[in-house]
C-alpha cells in the first residue's frame, strides 16, 4: 500500500518463549474494578455496570524501559493491572464463550496524570490527556494462556523503590475477566490484537523522577520500569 506520508510502525509486544510478537490494535481499560480502589477514588463500590476508557496503541512501553517523566503533570500515579490480550474477536459474545478469544496475559501499568484526570472530572471533560498520553502503558511480555491458563486469583502488587504501594488479589475484581470482556463486546466489536487492562487494587500513588517501579502478578510475570 502506498501512503501519502510515511507510515508508522505497528506497535507490538514480546511474547514469552516466541520470536514472533503480538500486534496491538486497541487498548481498553476498565475503571474502578476493585472495591477498595473505588472507595479510595471517592466512588461507590456497589456492583454497577463496568465503564471503560482507552489508550492509544503506541502508548505501549517494553519491560525494563527507562522513561522520561511525562510533561504537564505534577502528580503522576501508578496503577498495576492484569492485562488480557485477544487472539479473536466478535460482538455481543456471551461470558461462557468469550474466553475462547483470549491469547494470553501480561502485567501492565496504567500510568495516570492524576492532576489532569481530576481537573477533567471536575469540569465534566474527557479523561484522555490524563490517561492516554505518550508511554502511559508499560507492559511485560505476554504469557500465552495455552501455557499458564486463565488466572482468576493470585497476588497483584507494585513496589516503588522497593516499598510495596499496591497489593491485592485478582479474585478481588468486581467484574471477572469473562464478565468484563463479554460486557465490552456489547459496546464495541472486539478484534485480534486488542488489549484490556482489567483494573487496579487500592494504594495508587505518586511517582517522581528517579523512581523505580516493580510490578507483579502471580503466574503472569514481573514488570520493571524507571523514570529518569
Amino acid at each position: 500500500m502506498t501512503t501519502v506520508i510515511p507510515a508508522w510502525s505497528l506497535p507490538t509486544i514480546e511474547v514469552a518463549g516466541e520470536s514472533a510478537r503480538f500486534p496491538v490494535r486497541r487498548i481498553y481499560c476498565v475503571g474502578r474494578n476493585y472495591a477498595a480502589h473505588t472507595r479510595e477514588m471517592g466512588g461507590d463500590p456497589t456492583r454497577e455496570d463496568p465503564f471503560f476508557f482507552a489508550k492509544p496503541a503506541d502508548a505501549i512501553v517494553a519491560n525494563g524501559a527507562t522513561l522520561p517523566y511525562p510533561p504537564a503533570t505534577r502528580n503522576l500515579h501508578h496503577e498495576i493491572e492484569l492485562v488480557v490480550a485477544l487472539k479473536g474477536g466478535g460482538a455481543n459474545v456471551p461470558a461462557g464463550k468469550v474466553m475462547d478469544l483470549v491469547y494470553g496475559y501480561a502485567v501492565g501499568l496504567d500510568m495516570t496524570r492524576r492532576d489532569l484526570q481530576n481537573a477533567a472530572k471536575a469540569g465534566g471533560k474527557p479523561w484522555d490527556m490524563g490517561k492516554g498520553f505518550d508511554r502511559s502503558a508499560p507492559v511485560t511480555a505476554i504469557q500465552p494462556a495455552a501455557r499458564i491458563g486463565h488466572p482468576s486469583k493470585g497476588a497483584i502488587w507494585v513496589k516503588v523503590n522497593g516499598v510495596v504501594k499496591q497489593s491485592g488479589d485478582l479474585a478481588d475484581m468486581i467484574w471477572s475477566v469473562p464478565e468484563t470482556l463479554s460486557y465490552l463486546s456489547g459496546l464495541v466489536e472486539l478484534a485480534p490484537g486488542d488489549l484490556i487492562f482489567t483494573g487496579t487494587p487500592d494504594g495508587v500513588g505518586p511517582v517522581v523522577a528517579g523512581d523505580t517501579l516493580e510490578g507483579h502478578v502471580d503466574g503472569v510475570g514481573d514488570l520493571t520500569i524507571r523514570y529518569a
